[in-house]
């Protein structure tokens, strides 16, 4: 059945194979990205979910076949929010609405998720043609900044961070708490996938610069920089115990360094004439300590919600074969 707030065909049942496009003002190339998802996987119910375009993005897409929603908080994050919501599938896949991706790699990225257990399959553009297509060189150097981040932090092996084609399983979809607003997103749903052990492939995949009359709405400074502070979020709250080790390192070092050569004119005179020198030493010193002991009690509770997502992927395994098969 139809919700009012489609336009187009679709239905509420699960589906098989759901592709999802996030859109704002792409008229210009959503039609062909639903003809090429329609020739790549005839079988998928295709879904745009349109971020308050003011050009005819709906409408094109409606004509194209495709069942168009809305989402009205301005932002790739709370679209994908929405999708992820409303969505039930057996598995997702996620493209832009913008025509850099090609198609015909996403039939092997469901089979990935379908028939190898895969929870994510991130479409690789960063091994292929991406660096020779893209023409915006900070582009280039943020990707590798990222990817480079993320891999050392977290001790992974994950080739593109950035990338807008994935396919994901119904229990990676169900359990990903969306809390980014844009383009941070992508970076969120890697260390989500990365940190609860969950099944990541990697497929090379071609890419090609947007068309003509085409615009990004990418802002590489200040987009980089909320993705940047998005790790390091991620981190503090994925892995505490060394977040708070690295500050806890940082001032004891800082209160050694003042206090060394106070301890070394005491040895020499027997007096300590900077207290108030000192003083400041005892207080950073204690901070350092606060800082490791709130590591290691973090650190406790989020193994604690380990255990708790464990079994949120249990009773989502089960939820899912009766939805499916009911």
């Amino acid at each position: 059945m139809t919700t009012s707030n489609d336009i187009g065909a679709g239905g509420n049942q699960m589906d098989k194979i759901a592709v999802l496009i996030p859109c704002y003002n792409e008229e210009k190339t959503i039609g062909k990205v639903i003809r090429d998802a329609k020739a790549a996987l005839p079988e998928a119910t295709i879904y745009v979910y349109n971020n308050n375009s003011k050009d005819r993005t709906a409408e094109i897409a409606a004509e194209a076949g495709a069942v168009v929603r809305n989402e009205y908080m301005q932002g790739k994050g709370n679209v994908i929010r929405r999708m992820f919501r409303e969505i039930d599938a057996l598995v997702y896949v996620m493209v832009d609405g913008d025509d850099t991706y090609p198609m015909e790699s996403a039939r092997e990225m469901v089979d990935m998720v379908l028939n190898r257990n895969a929870d994510m399959v991130v479409g690789d553009r960063l091994s292929s043609t991406y660096y020779q297509e893209n023409k915006r060189p900070f582009h280039n150097f943020g990707n590798n900044l990222v990817r480079g981040s993320i891999n050392k932090l977290f001790g992974c092996n994950i080739r593109d961070i950035m990338t807008g084609f994935r396919a994901f399983s119904y229990e990676f979809v169900k359990t990903f708490p969306v809390l980014s607003k844009g383009f941070e997103i992508e970076t969120e749903m890697t260390i989500h996938a990365v940190y609860n052990n969950m099944q990541i492939e990697n497929v090379v995949i071609d890419y090609r610069d947007r068309p003509e009359g085409s615009v990004s709405k990418l802002n590489t400074y200040s987009d980089g920089f909320k993705v940047l502070r998005t790790i390091m979020r991620l981190y503090r709250s994925y892995k505490p115990f060394w977040f708070f080790l690295m500050i806890a390192i940082v001032l004891a070092l800082v209160s050694i360094g003042f206090f060394i050569p106070i301890l070394q004119e005491y040895w020499t005179t027997h007096m300590v004439p900077r207290f108030p020198t000192l003083i400041v030493c005892c207080f950073i010193m204690l901070s350092a300590v606060q800082a490791f002991f709130a590591g290691v009690i973090l650190s406790t509770m989020a193994i604690g919600d380990r255990r708790q997502f464990e079994m949120q992927l249990n009773m989502l395994q089960r939820h899912k074969e009766n939805d499916y098969n009911g």
